[in-house]
């Protein structure tokens, strides 16, 4: 039976959507204004996100419902360890840790995996259909912003395993509305779709405060050295 599951998703988050694409650190980085230290503080709490979420969908994966949006070839998980390398080198794992934001996501990626673990749907939408949508716009974004050499820094937007990116959102829409569900839990990975961009959203509010420090600091040093030139 067919829910319609992949529309209903769409339709029901529309508004966080949008909320989280007008956040100030997402305006910017759409606007081509792209910190590389806030980027990739940013791909370190992506890593944290991804290695749990993967790791939970992993372990539910005889689920029928988990088990419907079961596609190992989506995962990020090491394509971020490649940008992870390049951004801080081979000991980058001991130079990281989760933002309290990213940890809030963590956390609740978990509690969803254990207590209702269709949930996890919602987040797998949220993640991934928005990289492979978007992703190669925002890769153009980021190496052109940030300067970056040829394939470096940008492994998390490329998908190598999916040949055909709209025949595989055909495919995972259709694998969407497959999905064992009662009309209840439909309601619920919606509500937690919702949950998912409102967490995204904290992550880039974090960013953009750290980017607004960075530059308060740049032009305080800039007053500084300007007072020491004529004084």
């Amino acid at each position: 039976m067919s829910t319609n599951l992949a529309q209903q998703l769409r339709e029901g988050t529309t508004k966080s959507h949008s909320m989280a694409e007008n956040v100030s650190f997402v305006k910017s980085f759409l606007g081509g204004l792209v910190d590389k230290n806030s980027y990739r503080k940013l791909v370190a709490n992506l890593y944290f996100i991804y290695d749990a979420m993967e790791e939970q969908i992993d372990q539910h994966k005889d689920n029928p419902a988990v088990g419907a949006i079961y596609f190992p070839e989506l995962y990020r998980k090491q394509s971020l360890i490649q940008d992870l390398r390049y951004y801080y080198g081979n000991d980058w794992l001991k130079q990281i840790q989760p933002s309290p934001a990213t940890q809030s996501y963590i956390n609740r990626i978990r509690q969803v995996s254990y207590t209702s673990s269709e949930l996890l749907i919602a987040h797998s939408y949220t993640r991934y259909i928005g990289d492979l949508s978007g992703g190669q716009i925002l890769k153009k974004i980021a190496k052109n912003a940030m300067q970056l050499p040829d394939n470096l820094g940008t492994a998390f937007y490329d998908f190598e395993l999916i040949d055909d990116e709209v025949k595989f959102k055909d495919l995972y829409r259709k694998s969407l509305n497959n999905v064992p569900l009662t009309k209840k839990q439909i309601e619920q990975i919606i509500s937690e779709a919702n949950t998912a961009f409102n967490l995204n959203m904290k992550i880039f509010q974090e960013l953009n405060s750290n980017l607004i420090k960075i530059m308060i600091m740049l032009l305080l040093s800039s007053m500084n050295n300007f007072r020491k030139k004529f004084s």
